[in-house]
């Protein structure tokens, strides 16, 4: 019976980190995995495959809609999907295979299987053959993920009626794509299909797009969604989609009462969220404390079992492989002896369309919510010259920062790049920084960041180029 310090079950972006490190600080460290590859959702049919569709199909709208306007003449692209899917697949073998390296790199023992916890410090890994192996360990984590959330009366085929999975593997563009949910993977796989040529309707039960991102951010993005194509359907609700000889029948009922419609579509993808994993754990008969589907952990992490403890999507916080990974490396830290923590006002959020959208912080109804007085600073990519040279000028930089000690509270970007530009907010914020820190931080000219500058320095209305 093999016999670790530590045992991660589940080797997703927050396991194998949290595997890593805890190795690095010389813990005896197992993984347990119940696919046949490294990465979890995230790296297998999350993130990456999503990202590497994201930028091809950017590049094939980029060729038929926008090389014209720079004196790059090509003819009407064609698309190839399978050559596409293809990019796809290789992305996503490269990153689990050098996933896979890590671990073996680290002398991380890695189990293949279903793992179920027995008893505190013990784990009972069932194989793919119906074979089983039990560990032991002195502490184990539990990290493993979450699935996709059903839409009640809706049976998810992967073949018309998809999920996010689905969405990654379609065998040709749908003319008429439903998309049900507007929250980030909606938005991003109908981007993606949008490009290639689909008609993409969204219905969302609430009255505005990307619940829990700024409400002024939210609203021009999807002014520029519809300028790109997409239709909405917002507070609205389906209610059944049937399959017919001509393809799929959705029927959609306003939220507050009155008429319902029907809508056709060759495809639907359900993308209303995602819940806790935790089949198969064993946690109820351990009697590890849940609350709404999720492990009750305290501020180390740990469940309410002696040596157990979980992280990433099956506890609190936000649906974030990043935040997965920094919840790994503090959990590690702690049984390595050190002192891992996570500041979660720090962790960015963002949409990759085009134009992206990034957050960190506090976003403005929350500051009203908790009656925080706060100032604004905003700067448009219009008056962004390097935007202006790219012809990405939809967008801008909103920064909010205490009115009374100007330390930042909240930064969002909606504008190409904002993913990459949010980078340097998280460390301001990380910090305790004020806007007049960022207004006084020299950016590179011409550069899309001084737009971050410019609404740092616009908090104090001393903005230049506007």
């Amino acid at each position: 019976m093999p016999t670790y310090d530590l045992i991660v079950i589940g080797t997703g972006p927050g396991g194998y980190v949290c595997a890593i490190r805890a190795a690095q600080l010389g813990l005896k460290t197992a993984v347990v995995e119940k696919r046949k590859t490294h990465g979890g959702t995230c790296l297998n049919i999350g993130c990456i495959p999503s990202k590497a569709l994201l930028y091809a199909s950017e590049k094939f709208e980029e060729a038929e809609h926008d090389l014209a306007a720079l004196g790059v003449i090509v003819d009407k692209p064609q698309l190839d999907l399978q050559i596409m899917m293809k990019h796809k697949d290789d992305t996503v073998a490269a990153n689990v295979n050098g996933v896979g390296f890590l671990l073996k790199k680290h002398k991380v023992d890695a189990f293949f299987g279903l793992g179920t916890i027995k008893a505190p410090g013990e784990v009972e890994v069932k194989a793919a053959d119906g074979s089983t192996q039990t560990l032991t360990a002195t502490n184990i984590v539990i990290a493993t993920g979450s699935d996709v959330a059903p839409l009640p009366g809706v049976e998810i085929d992967e073949k018309s009626i998809v999920s996010s999975t689905g969405a990654l593997s379609l065998d040709e563009p749908p003319e008429n794509l439903l998309v049900v949910g507007a929250g980030v993977i909606g938005l991003e796989l109908g981007s993606v299909w949008s490009r290639l040529g689909s008609k993409v309707v969204v219905v969302e039960f609430l009255d505005r797009i990307l619940p829990g991102m700024d409400a002024e951010v939210a609203r021009q993005f999807q002014r520029i969604l519809e300028k790109q194509g997409f239709k909405f359907l917002l507070g609205h609700k389906v209610e059944k989609i049937d399959k017919t000889p001509e393809g799929l029948r959705a029927r959609i009922a306003p939220v507050a009462g009155g008429e319902a419609l029907t809508l056709q579509a060759d495809v639907a993808l359900v993308a209303i969220g995602r819940r806790p994993y935790t089949d198969g754990l064993g946690l109820e008969a351990l009697g590890v404390a849940m609350e709404r589907g999720r492990v009750v952990i305290d501020e180390k992490f740990a469940t309410n079992v002696p040596g157990l403890y979980a992280i990433g999507d099956v506890v609190r916080g936000p649906m974030l492989a990043h935040k997965a990974e920094d919840e790994g490396i503090a959990v590690a830290e702690l049984l390595g002896g050190q002192h891992g923590y996570v500041n979660y006002e720090a962790i960015p959020g963002v949409v990759y369309t085009m134009p992206e959208i990034a957050t960190v912080g506090a976003t403005e109804e929350e500051l009203k919510a908790k009656g925080i007085a706060y100032k604004v600073g905003k700067f448009p990519f219009t008056a962004n010259g390097r935007a202006r040279a790219m012809r990405h000028m939809d967008g801008f930089v909103k920064i909010l920062a205490d009115a009374t000690t100007d330390r930042v509270l909240g930064v969002h970007i909606i504008g190409a790049g904002a993913g990459e530009m949010i980078a340097e907010a998280c460390v301001l914020i990380e910090f305790g920084g004020s806007a007049e820190d960022l207004a006084r931080t020299s950016h590179a000219h011409p550069t899309l960041s001084e737009a971050v500058r410019e609404a740092a320095m616009a908090v104090d209305k001393m903005q230049i180029h506007l």
